[in-house]
């Protein structure tokens, strides 16, 4: 089609194969679009569009990537909020015969559908990195490493010391959305994200994993650290470089049961954060609730 239709925040160019999203550099453009830069998505990557109407007078144009074809869409699993979709295009709701001329084309194109068997968008490219509440992160393309921080760090990972992981020895990538009380980074060895699957329903359990403040192979976010347009980048670029080692996915770890003390000390910070205004009433609420259900 080769056109080029211009929204808040981003532009799509659309070519025979793809679709080309630019997004633009301003205040008030997401800063994760603004760290992304430009993202080309294969046809083959989109499982179908939309156009539905916005908010404020606008429309919005989305593309639906197939399972599995975006690392960045995979490692976030369901957590990016409705505002930073890379995938969303919102336009002035009088251009809305215009979007729906280009939703029908693009439509025509599209002949697959179902999850893919490899990535077909480009994860972020290395190096990356950025600071956690206790370390860096760094990934060079071929190992992630954590660099404790004095004040963070809790005594495990001092004991621990750095820590460095290939990506030949890693299975998976978990993100927790540092938008969300307690996110972190964790990196899932290789016999973890194979055995996790049958985990389920063989005997015995698999072992516990730690907290994320307590295990060296995870570093943990909060107000200021590992936001979203550094981490969630980050963790796609791991995912790939995994991915592109051999069969790997990530796969979500449950929590252990933690000690009663733990969780009212917790509870107590959460109670602390809510009278300075720094966590909302909805916010405490469930997050109180998810706490006291873990015991």
């Amino acid at each position: 089609m080769g056109d080029v239709l211009a929204g808040f925040h981003a532009a799509w160019e659309f070519e025979s194969d793809s679709v080309l999203i630019r997004y633009e550099r301003g205040i008030r453009t997401p800063k994760l679009f603004q760290a992304l830069g430009e993202r080309r998505v294969p046809l083959e990557a989109i499982a179908g569009v939309t156009l539905t109407p916005g908010r404020r007078g606008t429309v919005v144009l989305r593309v639906e990537p197939r399972a599995g074809a975006d690392p960045l869409i995979e490692a976030a699993a369901g957590q990016l909020k409705e505002s930073g979709d890379p995938y969303r295009l919102v336009l002035p709701a009088e251009r809305e015969t215009l979007a729906e001329y280009y939703a029908d084309e693009l439509r025509a194109l599209l002949t697959e559908s179902g999850e893919t068997e490899r990535y077909l968008v480009a994860a972020p490219e290395a190096p990356l990195h950025f600071k956690a509440y206790d370390g860096k992160a760094s990934f060079d393309g071929k190992a992630v490493s954590f660099r404790w921080s004095w004040t963070g760090a809790s005594s495990a990972k001092w004991k621990a010391g750095d820590q460095s992981f290939p990506v030949g020895d890693l299975g998976g990538v978990e993100w927790r959305s540092p938008e969300v009380f307690e996110g972190y980074l964790r990196l899932l060895p290789r016999d973890l994200a194979a055995s996790s699957v049958s985990a389920v329903s063989s005997a015995p359990a698999a072992p516990a994993v730690p907290q994320a403040d307590q295990d060296p192979a995870a570093v943990v976010f909060g107000l200021g650290y590992g936001p979203v347009h550094e981490s969630l980048p980050f963790a796609a670029a791991v995912l790939a470089a995994v991915r592109d080692r051999g069969p790997a996915v990530p796969v979500p770890v449950p929590a252990p049961r933690r000690d009663p003390a733990d969780i009212a000390e917790r509870i107590r910070h959460l109670g602390e954060l809510h009278q300075q205004g720094l966590v909302t009433d909805e916010e405490f609420s469930s997050k109180k609730a998810e706490l006291l259900a873990e015991l």
